[in-house]
């Protein structure tokens, strides 16, 4: 009995150690060497949406783009600038009202306010492919205001 308490307290001792990070390790000569905490692998979409966001929102019926998502794409075009081996995907969607070609030629022409803002910013029009889902892909479900707003979206995806 008490060999299983043992082993017991040992392996979840082992446990708790390998769940902890040590900052400082040592290397062979006794040295201390810094681990550096991990994070979104520089570049990638993880990266890209920690770093800039991945998207930006629309009004009801409409593909212009406000202040806020001009900020969005800022932040964007800068990430791109950074990684230019990076191409990526814009993608329209819309909210579920409407017919299923208004919201595909809503998207559509969300999509490419998007990119057109990304090149004008120094993005080359060759890094940046555009898509339209219509109301066939929402990020939020729902019948409200709420759910609608978070629809009406262009999502910028590493591609």
């Amino acid at each position: 009995m008490r060999l299983k308490y043992i082993a017991a307290l040992s392996m979840v001792a082992l446990l708790s150690a390998c769940a902890h990070e040590k900052a400082n390790t040592g290397d062979s000569n006794g040295a201390a060497t810094t681990v550096q905490p991990s994070g979104p692998v520089p570049g990638s979409e993880a990266d890209l949406v920690a770093t800039a966001g991945d998207r930006v929102l629309f009004d009801l019926n409409k593909s212009g783009l406000t202040s806020d998502a001009q900020a969005t794409l800022d932040k964007q075009a800068s990430w791109l600038a950074q990684y230019p081996q990076v191409n990526v995907e814009v993608a329209g969607n819309c909210d579920d009202r409407g017919t299923e070609e208004y919201n595909i030629a809503l998207g559509q022409r969300r999509a490419n306010a998007a990119r057109d803002y990304l090149v004008a910013k120094g993005v080359a029009s060759s890094r940046i492919s555009t898509i339209s889902y219509g109301k066939d892909r929402p990020t939020q479900e729902g019948d409200d205001e709420s759910a609608w707003a978070q629809n009406r979206n262009a999502i910028t995806a590493v591609h």
